[in-house]
């Protein structure tokens, strides 16, 4: 299976740290943010990664080549304009579309078992397979339901939507959840996305009023978002007190 990892962002809320080094980057215990993603692809028996493009992307291409130190082959998206993590994607189809493929997003720090996620999606037989955590603050950020089958009945709060829907309406089961940019999606996936700049949460939110079948999966293990100071802060703390271990 192949993995994108997506990196184009500009990281504005960690400026001015990453005014002259991309959010990828950031060092979290000596390594690189990116590098932490990279590994635990390997780990977990990817080795073909593509990473797209954006802000000090240079940098990134510079500092990581072509993926053979770390037991990868690694390809660039160079993205001359930002298109968001649905258009990111889409641009990325020609290295995508061979099969299924897992696609995380490069501002997280995870220890998630990626080897259950994709075992999880092929057995559910499902467009696309998030991960999902219980997190306090679920709401805040976008719940996600699911029903009793682990199918997703909302994302980010949203309803789904009314034409044509053919979604049962159905008691959120269990806890709140909230996803963790990490999913595996099938190649169909890449035809529902629209033209230029976009979010794969607004896909993604289509799909389920068509009536189309996406999963969670609970994913279990250290997660962060390191899109502040105070999370990139923390992720210090973490790496400091030893709870950074990749599965």
């Amino acid at each position: 299976m192949k993995a994108m990892i997506l990196a184009a962002g500009l990281g504005v809320r960690l400026r001015p740290l990453t005014d002259r080094t991309p959010k990828p980057l950031l060092p979290i215990a000596g390594r690189p943010l990116l590098v932490w993603n990279l590994l635990l692809l390997q780990r977990h028996g990817i080795t073909d990664v593509l990473i797209n493009l954006h802000h000090l992307g240079d940098q990134i291409v510079q500092a990581i080549g072509d993926g053979t130190r770390f037991g990868l082959r690694v390809a660039y998206s160079h993205e001359p304009e930002l298109q968001g993590t649905g258009g990111g994607i889409r641009q990325a189809a020609p290295f995508l579309k061979d099969g299924p493929f897992l696609v995380l997003n490069g501002d997280t720090l995870s220890a998630c078992d990626l080897t259950g996620l994709i075992a999880a999606h092929r057995a559910g037989k499902a467009l696309a397979t998030l991960a999902l955590r219980e997190d306090p603050e679920a709401t805040r950020w976008g719940p996600v339901t699911v029903d009793a089958g682990s199918r997703i009945l909302q994302i980010n709060g949203k309803p789904p939507l009314q034409a044509g829907n053919r979604v049962p309406v159905q008691t959120a089961v269990g806890r709140p959840y909230m996803f963790a940019g990490i999913h595996v999606m099938e190649p169909a996936v890449l035809d529902a996305i629209p033209p230029g700049p976009g979010s794969i949460i607004d896909v993604y939110h289509a799909l389920i009023g068509k009536g189309l079948v996406l999963r969670g999966w609970r994913m279990s293990g250290y997660w962060s978002d390191i899109g502040t100071r105070e999370r990139y802060e923390q992720a210090e703390r973490d790496a400091a007190e030893g709870r950074l271990a990749i599965s």
